[in-house]
C-alpha cells in the first residue's frame, strides 16, 4: 500500500529527519513544504548554533579579563565583526541543510512546494493556491519566540534574542525578563561584551530549575560576583512603563512588597511557544491548547496528523526534535500499516551554556531528588572543581559535579555538572546511564591530567559505596 505524506517545516530539523527517513521508502511519496528564506530552522538561524559563536567571542574576553597572569589591557570585542561571522557560518549551515531537504525534492516521488501551507479541512491542506489531500500531516513548524503579556509590555520598547544576536551596540543599563536556558545564556554575553549593567528578574531561589540548589546556588553566586549581575530573587514581573531614559519595571516579592527597576532597555528571554498560528488547525479539528500531542507524536484530535519537535511545546531541543522526527517516521508507517504506535521516551540529557560556556551546566538522566521520587534507594557523590589541579592550572576552579547510583546494582542513574566542559562530559555519562553500566565497571582513570578526572573521583567514591552495601 503506497501512502502520501505532507511535510510542512521540511527546512527545521524535525520536518527535515521525517524527510530523510520516509523518502528512502518505495511505499511513500512525500510532499514538502517551507517558505523559509533562507530556510535551515531554528538551531542553525536563531538559536544554538549563531548563539554559541556569540558567546564563544565573550568567553575568549572573560578569560583574559579573569586570568591575572595576563597583564595589559583587556581587550574590546569588536560587535561588528561577531555580528559579521556569526551571519557568515549560519548562512553556511543553513545552506548545508537546505541542500540536504532539495536534493530530497530531486527524487520522482518527493514533491517541494516553497509556499505556506495551511489546513483547509480535515483532509486538505492548501498551499500557493492549490490543494492537497495527503494521508499523512507532519506539521513541524517550530517554535517563536513567546513575549509575556505582563501589563505595559505593548508600551515599551524591547529586544528578544533574535535581537541580541544581530547586536552591535547595546545600551548602558538593562532589565531582562526570563531566567531560563537562553537567559542563562545570553545575560553573560551581554554583561562581558557588552559592558550593560544588568538587573535580571528570577522568580524563585535559583535559576536552572532542574538542577538540584546547590547547583543553582553557584551559578547564582558566578553571575554576581564575575558579571556583576544584579539578580533579585522570589520576585515576579507586576508592570512596565515606559520611562524617559527606557523602561521601569514593577517587581513584588513573596510577601507583597513592591520595588521599581530601571534600564535603558527590556529584554525578553520569555521562551518559546510553538508555531502554529498560521495552520488553520482549527479547520482540521484541532485545538493546539494542552496536551494536544501524544507520546507517540500523533495529534489527539486527530490520527493523521503527527507534530514532531518544538512545534508540540513538550521539550524544544534540538536533538530531541530529531529524535521526535525519526519517532514520527516510523509510526506514521506503523499506522498505516494498523500496527501500535511508539511513544517517544528520552533519558533526560540537557546542556545549558551557562557562564558564556566556560561554566556550562549539564545534566543527564536522574538527579538524586527525582530518583528518590522513582524509587530508588541510591548513593551519591559530590566533587567541587577546585578538587582536582587540572581546573586550577586552567584557571577555571569555580563549579561542581555529583553523580547518582542505583545502591543495590550499582546503576549509573544520573549527573549533573556546573564546570568546565561540562557539556563535553555529558556525552561520555549519557552513554554511561543509556546502557545501564554498573559504576564498578567504569574506569575512573581519565588521561592525566585532562578534566574528566573529576569523574574519577564521582565514580570511585560510588562504586566504594555499593562495595559496602
Amino acid at each position: 500500500m503506497s501512502i502520501q505524506v505532507a511535510v510542512i517545516g521540511a527546512y527545521g530539523s524535525a520536518g527535515s529527519a521525517v524527510a530523510g527517513e520516509l523518502a528512502e521508502r518505495e511505499d511513500v511519496e512525500l510532499l514538502l513544504f517551507d517558505d523559509g528564506d533562507p530556510g535551515g530552522g531554528l538551531c542553525i538561524l536563531r538559536g544554538c548554533m549563531p548563539s554559541k559563536e556569540i558567546l564563544s567571542a565573550g568567553a575568549h574576553r572573560y578569560q583574559a579579563r579573569h586570568d591575572d597572569r595576563l597583564v595589559g589591557s583587556v581587550p574590546d570585542v569588536d560587535l561588528e565583526r561577531v555580528v559579521e561571522r556569526k551571519d557568515d557560518h549560519t548562512l553556511g549551515w543553513a545552506a548545508h541543510r537546505r541542500d540536504s531537504v532539495e536534493q530530497l525534492a530531486e527524487r520522482s516521488d518527493v514533491i517541494f512546494i516553497r509556499e505556506t501551507a495551511r489546513f483547509v479541512d480535515e483532509r486538505t491542506i492548501e498551499a500557493g493556491g492549490e490543494r492537497y489531500e495527503p494521508d499523512y500531516v507532519v506539521v513541524a513548524t517550530g517554535s517563536n519566540v513567546n513575549i509575556p503579556d505582563t501589563p505595559g509590555i505593548e508600551d515599551v520598547d524591547y529586544m528578544t534574542s533574535a535581537d541580541v544576536l544581530d547586536a552591535t551596540t547595546f545600551p548602558d543599563t538593562g532589565i531582562v525578563m526570563g531566567f531560563g536556558y537562553v537567559g542563562m545564556e545570553l545575560v553573560p554575553y551581554l554583561a562581558e561584551v557588552g559592558g550593560m549593567e544588568l538587573t535580571v528578574v528570577e522568580h524563585d531561589d535559583r535559576p536552572i530549575d532542574e538542577a538540584e540548589p546547590p547547583f543553582g546556588d553557584a551559578a547564582l553566586e558566578l553571575y554576581r560576583e564575575e558579571f556583576g549581575v544584579s539578580i533579585p530573587t522570589n520576585v515576579s514581573e507586576k508592570r512596565l512603563e515606559p520611562t524617559a531614559d527606557g523602561v521601569s519595571l514593577v517587581l513584588e516579592d513573596e510577601a507583597g512588597e513592591k520595588r521599581v527597576v530601571e534600564g535603558e532597555q527590556l529584554l525578553c528571554f520569555t521562551g518559546r511557544r510553538p508555531a502554529v498560528d498560521r495552520l488553520g488547525l482549527e479547520h482540521a479539528g484541532i485545538d493546539p491548547t494542552g496536551e494536544w500531542v501524544d507520546a507517540t507524536m500523533q495529534a489527539t484530535d486527530s490520527g493523521r496528523v503527527f507534530v514532531p519537535g518544538d512545534a508540540n511545546g513538550r521539550e524544544p531541543i534540538l536533538h530531541v526534535a530529531k529524535e521526535q522526527g525519526f519517532l514520527t517516521a516510523e509510526n506514521i508507517l506503523a499506522d498505516a500499516n494498523g500496527e501500535p504506535l511508539t511513544p517517544y521516551e528520552n533519558v533526560h540529557h540537557h546542556v545549558i551554556f551557562s557562564g558564556l560556556g566556560v561554566y556550562p551546566f549539564a545534566r543527564v538522566g536522574h538527579t538524586e531528588t527525582s530518583a528518590r521520587a522513582a524509587g530508588y534507594d541510591v548513593v551519591t557523590a559530590t566533587r567541587q572543581a577546585s578538587d582536582d589541579g587540572v581546573f586550577k592550572a586552567k584557571d577555571v576552579a569555580d563549579g561542581l559535579a555529583k553523580l547518582v547510583v542505583d545502591r543495590t546494582d550499582g546503576t549509573v542513574l544520573g549527573y549533573q555538572g556546573l564546570h568546565f566542559h561540562a557539556d563535553a562530559m555529558a556525552k561520555s555519562l549519557q552513554i554511561i546511564v543509556e546502557l545501564g553500566i554498573d559504576v564498578r565497571a567504569v574506569p575512573d582513570r581519565a588521561y592525566h591530567p585532562t578534566t574528566p578526572e573529576i569523574l574519577d573521583g564521582l565514580f570511585r567514591e560510588t562504586a566504594e559505596a555499593v562495595e559496602k552495601a
